[in-house]
């Protein structure tokens, strides 16, 4: 069960586990830590939790090293309103998770690596790099495919000529 954030109405938000106000800073450190956190808006009673990451997201692209440039936001913006809105959408989270299982594997190979040799655990590293890249690409060629055996739109699943020459045998 996600840790509860309350939004109240002078703005605040207030942490009902730790029975403490926190900032976005805080739930960036909560967050950061692993916790799975649900801000809810008091008055409402409303989940705002997108609104309120999105918001930690803003805080943090104002620092020092940003992650999305303004170029990756500009393209992300042209996919509002697209047809393929929801692919992108689809596309960024599993490439996000990707990304994470390849460093939580590359952390896992440093500690492991300590009996093999270098050379041995880059080529690793790149083999499993390569197999998830390829499986990255697979499942999103197959969200742009469609699903064989369905009709395509206009047409019926059977054919009028086949049927005749089915019931004159």
């Amino acid at each position: 069960m996600p840790r509860t954030i309350k939004k109240y109405a002078n703005r605040r938000l207030y942490d009902t586990e730790a029975s403490r106000h926190v900032t976005l800073d805080g739930i960036r450190q909560l967050v950061a830590g692993g916790e799975d956190v649900a801000v809810i808006d008091d008055t409402s009673g409303q989940d705002i939790t997108r609104s309120i990451l999105l918001q930690v997201i803003a805080e943090q692209e104002q620092g020092g090293r940003p992650i999305l440039s303004a170029e990756m936001l500009k393209q992300i913006i042209r996919f509002y309103g697209n047809p393929m809105q929801e692919l992108m959408g689809g596309y960024l989270e599993r490439s996000v998770q990707v990304f994470m299982n390849q460093q939580k594997a590359l952390q896992d190979q440093i500690q492991q690596a300590m009996g093999m040799t270098p050379m041995g655990s880059m080529q690793n590293l790149a083999q499993k790099n390569m197999e998830v890249w390829n499986q990255l690409q697979k499942s999103f060629l197959d969200a742009l495919t469609p699903r064989s055996g369905s009709p395509s739109p206009g047409t019926t699943e059977s054919s009028p000529d086949k049927s005749d020459d089915q019931a004159k045998d």
